[in-house]
């Protein structure tokens, strides 16, 4: 009942009497101030005035199940959410779940991760109340060869969201790393169990620093947070919901053709990288070019002195001259 609770004190303008909230749910009024006492307890800033009612005035900076399903505005993505206080990672529960059944659209969050994934097996940072990791579970009916591109339709997904939420433009470093003021404040895992020629599920996982207050040494030069850039708290999960309302526009785009044709425009102007000098960190061949933008299939279009080149993601790196970006 907490989430019913929550979305009718948010949908309210003002007082919402004990009387019509019983009503609303079948229940005694003793179990709709037990509803609202619990609320409270999480944190919750509610108050109760007599012939009145009760009325929401501040909300916690909480990832709950009835938190999240009180301000979902999604058709399917977040249909069924799973909250943890802490699991090894976001990505390895949701692949556990889609072997137990779980539907497409499944999100998984949790507030600390003991053994968070980064590209190439690296490691990601998960410290406590400090960001978000999440992960959405997908079972498209598409290619399995086109599905590394929704790592790119997720990255445009949380660089439109953050954007909205900080009022701060936040730039793609191709191809899914997401960047403010040079710095990286997100990474995106993608990860598929599939056939030949069928896909069972793919997991995305994103990791949003967003409270971080310092980091490790090792990555102070290449890591931020929105609270770094910004010196402001924010309710992480609006930004959970703006990432997944954005991500089921752009999903939809992609799935008409099953490639990045009608979303080159956006993403190029997302990118950080384009018209900048780049090294390619290919372990064949490192070598240096121009960004110029990306294919319909999300290739990293590289001009060099001698050549136009398409660079896969994978395992190719791609950094600026003189750094990170």
């Amino acid at each position: 009942m907490k989430t019913e609770l929550l979305t009718i004190l948010r949908e309210t303008d003002g007082y919402v009497s004990g009387q019509s909230l019983c009503e609303k749910f079948g229940v005694s009024r003793t179990a709709v101030w037990k509803g609202i006492r619990q609320l409270k307890e999480a944190g919750y800033e509610i108050e109760a005035v007599q012939n009145k009612g009760y009325r929401l005035v501040s909300v916690p900076d909480l990832l709950s199940e009835y938190e999240l399903k009180s301000i979902r505005k999604t058709e399917w993505a977040g249909q069924e959410i799973c909250c943890y206080p802490v699991v090894d990672s976001t990505n390895t529960r949701a692949q556990q779940l889609a072997e137990d059944g779980y539907p497409d659209g499944t999100l998984v969050v949790a507030e600390q991760q003991d053994a968070g994934k980064g590209r190439r097996g690296r490691g990601w940072e998960s410290p406590r109340g400090s960001g978000i990791f999440m992960t959405l579970l997908l079972k498209p009916g598409i290619s399995p060869a086109n599905a590394s591109m929704l790592t790119l339709v997720a990255a445009l997904a949380v660089s439109a969201a953050v954007t909205e939420q900080t009022g701060q433009p936040a730039g793609i470093k191709w191809p899914n790393d997401i960047v403010m003021n040079g710095k990286k404040i997100c990474g995106i895992l993608t990860e598929m169990s599939a056939q030949f020629d069928y896909i069972n599920h793919v997991v995305i996982g994103i990791g949003i620093n967003v409270h971080n207050e310092s980091f490790p040494e090792e990555i102070s030069h290449m890591a931020t947070s929105l609270f770094l850039e910004t010196k402001r708290r924010f309710h992480r999960a609006a930004l959970i919901e703006s990432v997944l309302e954005r991500f089921e526009h752009y999903y939809a785009v992609f799935q008409k053709t099953e490639d990045l044709g009608a979303l080159v425009r956006e993403y190029d102007a997302r990118l950080v990288n384009m018209h900048q000098n780049v090294r390619v960190l290919d372990p064949k061949e490192p070598f240096d070019g121009k960004a110029m933008g990306i294919t319909p299939r999300g290739e990293l279009i590289v001009d060099t002195w001698e050549s136009r080149r398409l660079v896969s993601a994978g395992e190719v790196s791609v950094r600026g001259v003189y750094g990170y970006v």
